[in-house]
Formats: C-alpha cells, structure tokens, sequence
C-alpha cells in the first residue's frame, strides 16, 4: 500500500511539473544567438514546395527563458512555413511563449511554396523575416529565396481518380503525352528558353511528332520521371555555344532539386528513352545531370543520329547507353556512372571524335567504354557491330582498366581506335594488343594521367603538361572544341582544346 501511495504522489509532483514548465523562467532580453543571420532557401520553382531548412536559437544565458512571440514578419500571409521544436504553432505562422533553458537551443525548420506573383520581377526573390519577441527585445533573421519561375507538365487524373499512364510493353508507368495544342501551355512540343519546366511522370511524344528544345531551354524532372521517344517521333535538341559559364545557350537537363547538396547526386530522375524507331534525332549542346540513365537509345530506324558538344554527368548506372543503334559523336564528354560512361552493346554502328570518356565512379565494376555485339537473353542473342571508331578520344577513370570488349561468335565485331589514350591493364589479352595490332589500334597512348583540371567537379580542361596535349592525328579534325574554340594544330586528344589552368 506505501509502494502504490509513493507512486501516486510521484506521479503528482511530476504531472505538476509538466503542467508549470515555465514556472521559473524569465522573460527574454533579447540576447538570443542563431546559427545564421540570414537563411537561403535555394532555388524553388513556383507552386512547388521547398526542402526544408534548419535555423538554430540558442540561449547561452544561466536562465531558463521565455521567449513570448515567434512569428514572421509577413504575418499570416508569409509564405513560409516553420514548425519549432517540433510544433506547428498557428498553422505554422505564429509561436506564444516558447521555453528556451538554460545553455540549451531548440530548432527551427523553414519552407515554402511560392507564386511568381509574390516575387519582385527583376529577381525572382521572395524574402521575409522571423521575427522573435518585441519592442526593444526583438531580434530578427531573415529568410531569402530564389523563385523561378516554371512550367509544370504532369500527368492528368483520370474520371475514375487514378493517374493518367503510358504503355510500356506489358506494363503501364505513371505519364502523358506531350501536346502541341494543350489549352493552357499551348504547344508543349516546344521547349523555350523562356520559363524553366518542371516534368512529372514521363513525358512522351507522339509518334510521328517532334519535340524540340530551343537554345538555353531548361527542363526540371522529378523523381521517377523523364522523357520518351516513341517510334516514328523526333527529338531535336538545339542547344548552342555559351559565351559565359552560366552555359545560357546550352541545353539542360536535370532533376528539380536545386540546392546545391543536390549538384552532385547520381539517380535523381530516370532517362531520356529514344526508343527503337524513333527516327532522326539529333542533339547538339547538351548537358544533362544526375539522372539514372542519361540517354537510353533503343536502336533508331537506320538513320545515323548525331550527338554534338554534349555533357553528361552522374549516372547511376550509363551515360550514354546504346543497343544496336547508329550514332556519330564529336566532342561528348561523360564521367561519373556506376557501370559505363558509354555503353554500345548488342551491335550497331558507333564513331566518336575529339571525345572524352571517363569513369570516376567509386567501384572496380565501372568502365569509362563499354562494347559488345550481345544481350544476355535477347533473341536474337547477337547482333553485328558494323564498326566502334574512336578518333582523337581520352578513355580514362579511376581503375585499372577503364574499357571492355565483350563479343561473342555469331555476329561481326569490328572496331578501330586511332590517336587515343587508354587506361587498361588487358595487355595480355589478344583483343587488346595496342601495340602490335594495327589493325585495331593506332598511335595508342597506354595508361598516361592526362591531368585532368579537375574531374571531381567535371572540368576535363588539360594544359600543355597532359600526355593527351598535342597527341592527335589532324586527319581527325573537328576544327572548334566543345566550347566552340579552336583547336591548334596537331590536335589535343579529347573534347578540349588545352589552355593554361586558372592559378
């Protein structure tokens, strides 16, 4: 009987406790601490939330306070969101007495979904402050975020609920197809350069249509989406020279995560998907990020698809992966993909020139270039490769043995490599006898560090120190690199033009 009346008025004294938190604490003075004095929400598209931000508030006082009032400066109209500690407060605007104690701090998490309309027309920001206590004691952080403006192309609901879908195969994925007569973006065929969009779902053009990406075009794609080109459809990627760093005439692809913890993370979205049929695609300028595959390119209906001045970087699994397809490269350069840079497997027909394939993915599996004139399953099994031409190309990476060539009898297996600098450790192989075979191999520069500027950011700039400087065969020429300057003469191996490093 002692035990359970003890128990009863411990809990008493507890549950009175709780209920007086605040009983000893102070009012603040006004000598808050935070973490930042201002807070950037990075780029946010329009209607689209945020991620969400963390502001720290300490209080380094010996006293238990009370801070009476946490609110935005904007009121009940900001735009922002926070919650504090944990709590939603008024619909995460306006906070009443918050208990801070003693040498501790507690955390506010930031977001926002904002409308072009709230934002000032010449820089696209939304500010606002949080603004904590009053009067004399009040201390203020401020909240600033870039908004850009966009275009959101998502798949419509159904009658019955459900989302719309694409057939794929037997299957069926969330997506749309694209519309040259939707009634509100009106030919959504057409990709401008003058609002960003944002893709939902895969997006699909309609066979026999062609969508087309005009210079300094920006697309956006979510988790799980990308974009698909059926048989019979086009797509033509227009991109040209940029004359700054902001690439402003180039063409991008990216996922729509824009802080910068993001500017690095493979896997964000999924592929561009040129389906087998898909006819006369050509892409010129491009550079496309963090996406699962970067260009998936099923075959085509036998015409050879150009691919010009293109970057393409962090790839879970390709950057560029071919079956039995056509394609002429010149200055391309990808790195950083869990499996291969460049993949042309089950045959087909592939040149590439002035083009810079490196791996730098943190596995021994990964190669820089991939080849082979099979599919495990496929039926057939093989396929002709007609020709892989590599000219005045690096193919290099972080392991031993950037490039594989995997055939199997039953189908041609026909390639050249002409003034290009490998890493591969294959020398006892009979496929890879760099030195003796010329038939397969020319002016071959074997496991040389062409000194990359700085491949960890994707730079694959060298200077005149590079064992690819001077190293190509001008009979190979492209005339102007992949930043439109003009190569010397005899040419640098890779898709740059060398010039001295910034010190």
């Amino acid at each position: 009987m002692r035990r359970i009346t003890l128990l009863f008025l411990t809990g008493i004294i507890l549950l009175f406790c709780s209920c007086r938190s605040d009983f000893d604490t102070v009012a603040s003075t006004g000598d808050l601490t935070f973490s930042k004095d201002t807070v950037y929400l990075d780029t946010v598209f329009t209607n689209l939330s945020s991620s969400t931000y963390a502001l720290k508030v300490y209080n380094h006082s010996k006293n238990d306070i009370n801070i009476p009032l946490i609110k935005f400066a904007n009121g009940a109209n900001s735009k922002y969101r926070m919650t504090v500690d944990g709590a939603q407060g008024n619909q995460g605007k306006m906070f009443e007495n918050v208990t801070l104690l003693a040498k501790d701090s507690l955390y506010v998490f930031i977001e926002t979904t904002v409308e072009s309309d709230n934002t000032t027309p010449t820089e696209f920001l939304y500010t606002d402050q949080i603004e904590f206590d009053s009067g004399a004691n009040l201390q203020k952080v401020e909240l600033v975020t870039l908004v850009q403006d966009a275009i959101l192309l998502y798949p419509n609901r159904n009658a019955d609920g459900t989302t719309e879908t694409l057939p794929i195969g037997n299957k069926k994925i969330s997506g749309f197809y694209l519309d040259k007569n939707d009634p509100i973006h009106g030919n959504e065929l057409l990709f401008t350069n003058k609002k960003a969009y944002v893709i939902y779902g895969y997006a699909a053009v309609p066979e026999a249509e062609t969508v087309t990406f005009e210079p300094g075009a920006r697309v956006y794609f979510h988790s799980d989406s990308g974009l698909i080109v059926p048989k019979t459809a086009s797509i033509h990627i227009n991109g040209s020279k940029s004359t700054t760093d902001k690439l402003e005439n180039e063409v991008i692809f990216s996922g729509d995560r824009q802080q910068p913890d993001f500017g690095y993370i493979p896997g964000q979205w999924g592929t561009i998907w040129l389906q087998n049929g898909s006819t006369k695609n050509t892409i010129q300028n491009l550079t496309l990020k963090n996406a699962t595959v970067g260009l998936f390119i099923e075959g085509n209906d036998g015409t050879t698809m150009p691919i010009k001045n293109t970057q393409i970087y962090n790839c879970t699994h390709y950057g560029i992966q071919a079956k039995n397809a056509l394609i002429e490269g010149e200055n391309i350069v990808i790195n950083y993909t869990g499996q291969a840079s460049l993949a042309c497997a089950y045959g087909g027909n592939y040149k590439f020139t002035h083009s810079t394939f490196n791996n730098d993915w943190s596995s021994p599996e990964q190669v820089a270039v991939y080849i082979s004139n099979f599919i495990d399953g496929a039926t057939p099994g093989t396929k002709d490769l007609t020709g892989a031409t590599f000219n005045n190309c690096i193919i290099y990476g972080s392991y031993s043995n950037e490039m594989l060539l995997d055939k199997k009898s039953g189908a041609a297996f026909i390639y050249q490599f002409n003034n290009c600098l490998i890493k591969s450790n294959n020398t006892k192989d009979p496929d890879y006898q760099f030195d003796t075979d010329p038939v397969h191999y020319n002016a071959i520069i074997l496991n040389k560090d062409p000194k990359f500027f700085n491949p960890n950011i994707n730079n694959f700039n060298i200077d005149d120190t590079s064992s690819a400087f001077a190293k190509g065969n001008s009979t190979y020429l492209i005339p102007l690199d992949i930043l439109g300057i003009t190569r010397t003469l005899p040419p640098d191996l890779g898709a740059y033009q060398s010039k001295p490093f910034p010190k």
